[in-house]
């Protein structure tokens, strides 16, 4: 493991009234605190919706030009949505998003039944793979 990771970890919660989201948001902050404590990420951050404005914003400030090994895993809406939605950012950083970014849908994976160590075992995983 590098002292720096290349990786970053963005949870979106969709305002945290989606219900898809419902189950993740009385336990959010156990889950991002395991991420950035036990996961090989530079850091793990918590959007309420990234898919507006100021999501927008974020992602300009977040993304960093000219980083090509950086990989940032979205945890987010759906994936084929996610790469709509961030492409004009990571085009403006000249990221490439097919490569760079690797987003995640927590609700396709167990949704409303998910139990948080689920979802961590899940985001770990990606992580792993990721890290390769």
């Amino acid at each position: 493991m590098e002292d720096k990771s290349k990786l970053r970890f963005v949870q979106c919660v969709c305002t945290g009234e989606c219900p898809g989201f419902s189950w993740l948001v009385p336990d959010l902050w156990k889950l991002i605190n395991r991420v950035r404590t036990e996961l090989d990420v530079a850091y793990a951050v918590v959007h309420p919706q990234l898919c507006v404005k100021d999501g927008d914003a974020f992602l300009e400030d977040l993304l960093q030009e000219g980083d090509k090994d950086v990989k940032y895993i979205i945890s987010a809406c759906d994936p084929s949505m996610q790469k709509k939605l961030f492409k004009e950012a990571f085009n403006k950083k000249g990221l490439d998003i097919e490569r760079q970014l690797i987003p995640l849908d927590l609700r396709a994976t167990g949704g409303r039944n998910m139990t948080i160590e689920e979802a961590f075992k899940r985001i770990k995983e990606v992580v792993e793979k990721a890290s390769q």
